[in-house]
């Protein structure tokens, strides 16, 4: 809740800004800020019915990649990398209901319930700042979806006010089962590994049908950072991690908290 007030006092701040400012211009100037200020207007409209049938076209149709996927390919080729991108769209219905269970105990124990925004969590994440220790991240599996299919990493303003739109896009206009599917298809979970399919072929060498309780635990243990920590070659963090998840998803009470949504 506190980002949300900041950031509505920051857009009241600049407002009071530029009207001073055009105020203090010679009309020929407050002229052309005018149109240029309808022109941004005309942009924002045209952004904003484009982003609502993109996001309800892929409330049907599954996504041929992500922004990050798309992005991390670019930076590849701009290197001069051979990378090989694994990437295997799969409906929900032939994923492990293990995997869908693991990643919501992992990263989002009130997905079910929340409108794309944890204020609980981030109230809390915002305490633990106060008391003087390190902002720790409070994204919600919705705003992952977000940022994941959408958007870039950082944490810019712009970004963030981005990733706020979209996610209100994808809890008005998908249901939080499609949420769930997108999300398990496009996280990375390791270097060029993206999707629940992707990961359990490389890792486990089987479909993500047949993922245990384990080893959807493992997978789900490294997506705070599939880049540092391996689901091959598991440290001590994701082995305890591991553990973590799995007792959580049992005092969720097993697959049945899924059918919450």
């Amino acid at each position: 809740m506190g980002y949300f007030l900041n950031l509505k006092h920051r857009l009241r701040g600049w407002a009071r800004r530029l009207r001073t400012v055009a105020n203090r211009l010679p009309p020929a100037k407050r002229r052309l800020l005018a149109r240029i200020g309808r022109g941004a207007w005309t942009a924002v409209q045209v952004f904003a019915v484009g982003s609502v049938v993109l996001v309800l076209l892929l409330r049907w149709v599954p996504p041929p990649a992500s922004s990050f996927i798309a992005q991390g390919w670019l930076s590849a080729l701009w290197a001069g990398e051979r990378a090989s991108f694994r990437y295997n769209w799969t409906p929900m219905a032939t994923i492990s209901p293990y995997a869908a269970l693991a990643v919501v105990a992992a990263e989002d124990q009130r997905f079910p319930d929340h409108i794309g925004f944890d204020f609980v969590e981030i109230q809390e994440a915002l305490e633990d700042q106060d008391e003087g220790k390190p902002l720790r991240g409070a994204s919600t599996l919705s705003q992952q979806v977000a940022k994941n299919l959408f958007l870039w990493s950082g944490r810019s303003f712009i970004r963030k006010g981005l990733e706020v739109w979209f996610t209100v896009l994808l809890e008005l206009l998908w249901s939080k089962q499609r949420i769930l599917e997108v999300y398990l298809n496009i996280a990375e979970f390791g270097e060029y590994t993206f999707g629940v399919e992707a990961a359990s072929q490389r890792f486990f060498h089987k479909p993500a049908a047949r993922l245990t309780a384990d080893e959807a635990a493992r997978l789900a243990a490294v997506l705070p950072n599939p880049l540092r920590y391996r689901v091959d070659r598991p440290s001590a963090y994701v082995l305890k991690r591991q553990r973590w998840i799995e007792r959580q998803m049992r005092q969720l009470g097993g697959v049945a908290y899924l059918h919450q949504l």
